[in-house]
């Protein structure tokens, strides 16, 4: 007879509520923990309320962690009643945050002294693809790990690919912010010019949706540029924080990221407009203040 995993969620902000939710709803059993308070419509479907992240890995056979930054997962698994302390061997640890390769590589090395699996699986597909279970997870870890967590992260997400070796998400993590980043910068841009140059914004997206220039960014960010509504999906400052990632990697490989360098730059004037807490399509508010400049 096989029983049903029992999961451990840690960290329910923007992404993390949803992505939990929708493990919740698979039915498997779920001991959360978060900063915060965990949000009433997790624990109206059942999620048991944990004091501690070291409660959370030893009530739970995987325990799952999304949280904002390398320091945040450091001191969630390893700081005093961490996921650590709570573990036995067997285990499973997967990380769904977006945070430095170099780190994640030693995360997985303290985590498998201590007899457990350990997968980096950071999410791309923001709050609209936590909601939707549409999310694209891209996964490091070994072939049997990946195996064993596949199943919950096919709760989560459509689009699962094993990159490789423990670090692997990571890296794929920071390439997939760097064109996001870009592209970002590319659509509100040219809506910009759409709009200055007389025509109407709104007819010149609907346009370029059905040609080469369509993309997620243009179908979901360029409608948020034209409503002017930068509710966070993706902050602003996150974003900043996965390119300080991109372009410290490219100085350890000895690479330029001129484009990144700049992009980084148009994240860091938003912030400087008190920006910092918007959603990252708020980046288009820099080539407004562009053209006005002019």
């Amino acid at each position: 007879m096989t029983t049903t995993p029992k999961i451990g969620f840690i960290g329910l902000g923007i992404m993390g509520a949803p992505m939990a939710g929708q493990l919740l709803a698979a039915g498997y059993p779920l001991f959360v923990h978060t900063r915060s308070k965990v949000p009433e419509a997790l624990t109206a479907a059942g999620a048991t309320v944990c004091d501690s992240p070291r409660a959370v890995a030893q009530q739970a056979d995987i325990t799952i962690t999304m949280v904002p930054d390398t320091p945040d997962v450091a001191k969630v698994l390893f700081g005093a009643n961490g996921v650590a302390e709570g573990l036995a061997a067997g285990k499973m640890v997967i990380d769904m945050s977006s945070i430095a390769p170099i780190e994640t590589q030693e995360f997985a090395m303290k985590i498998a002294a201590l007899g457990c699996d350990w997968l980096d699986a950071p999410v791309s597909g923001g709050e609209v693809g936590a909601k939707a279970a549409t999310l694209t997870v891209m996964v490091g870890g070994s072939e049997a790990a990946f195996e064993r967590g596949k199943p919950f992260f096919e709760k989560m997400g459509k689009n699962i690919t094993h990159v490789g070796p423990a670090g692997s998400g990571q890296i794929c993590k920071v390439a997939n912010q760097t064109i996001v980043a870009l592209n970002i910068a590319a659509v509100g841009e040219a809506l910009v010019f759409a709009s200055k140059a007389g025509a109407d914004p709104a007819k010149v997206r609907q346009a370029l949706m059905g040609g080469f220039a369509s993309s997620r960014v243009l179908e979901v960010h360029g409608e948020r540029m034209i409503e002017r509504t930068f509710a966070p999906g993706f902050r602003i400052k996150l974003h900043q924080k996965d390119l300080n990632l991109a372009l410290a990697d490219a100085r350890a490989v000895s690479m330029a990221m001129p484009m990144t360098a700049q992009a980084q730059q148009l994240f860091q004037a938003c912030a400087a407009q008190g920006l910092a807490e918007s959603d990252h399509s708020a980046l288009e508010v820099m080539a407004q203040h562009a053209v006005a400049a002019a």
